[in-house]
């Protein structure tokens, strides 16, 4: 009877250690994900548009980050504009998930943040989507030339926003902070 419960308790410690030591195996592994975000960030870092910086909240974490993008020329010329960028498990097979921090009147960027982005696209019908071969440095300024004069009016993903960029077609010297006065003083007096 003693062998029996001695036993038991060996089995039990056995699997205990087994248990103690996949769990370090798991923390001392570093993901797919992990391996190419600590070779891109440097890429990324090196590479940077200069009207763009990224900062991390938790720097132990690559794989979640904010950039901030202050054009210097054109019709956004003198706004700040945050996103918020999630690098998913899966990346480098599906892009990361981007969303704008700053409400913007953008045809490419919907009010809630959503943005239209075709590098940004799991599968797109162009071919221009997400690849495995395309990095954070894409992303980054793919989202940078969001704010210069490649806007897509053809297929908006805010109507409202191409359509009055298209019919007003406001001079450059009014920048984003006065057109977005402007449009959002006009929206309220509507309601």
């Amino acid at each position: 009877m003693l062998t029996l419960a001695s036993k038991l308790k060996r089995e039990e410690g056995v699997r205990a250690g087994r248990t103690l030591a996949r769990s370090n195996d798991a923390s001392h592994r570093v993901s797919i994900r992990d391996r190419l975000l600590i070779k891109e960030v440097a890429e990324l870092e090196a590479n940077l548009p200069n009207t763009c910086k990224v900062t991390f909240p938790d720097e132990n974490k690559l794989c979640h980050f904010q950039l901030a993008i202050s054009p210097d020329e054109g019709y956004y010329l003198g706004g700040k504009f945050q996103f918020e960028i999630e690098v998913p498990e899966a990346y480098n097979m599906v892009p990361p998930k981007v969303k704008c921090l700053t409400r913007i009147w953008h045809p490419n960027i919907a009010e809630t943040g959503e943005i239209c982005l075709s590098l940004l696209r799991e599968h797109s019908i162009d071919g221009t989507g997400w690849a495995p071969t395309r990095t954070l440095k894409d992303v980054v300024w793919g989202l940078n030339s969001l704010f210069t004069d490649l806007l897509n009016f053809d297929d908006p993903l805010n109507i409202d926003a191409a359509e009055h960029h298209l019919r007003d077609k406001v001079e450059p010297q009014h920048t984003s902070k006065h057109v977005y006065k402007q449009v959002y003083r006009h929206s309220l007096l509507e309601t």
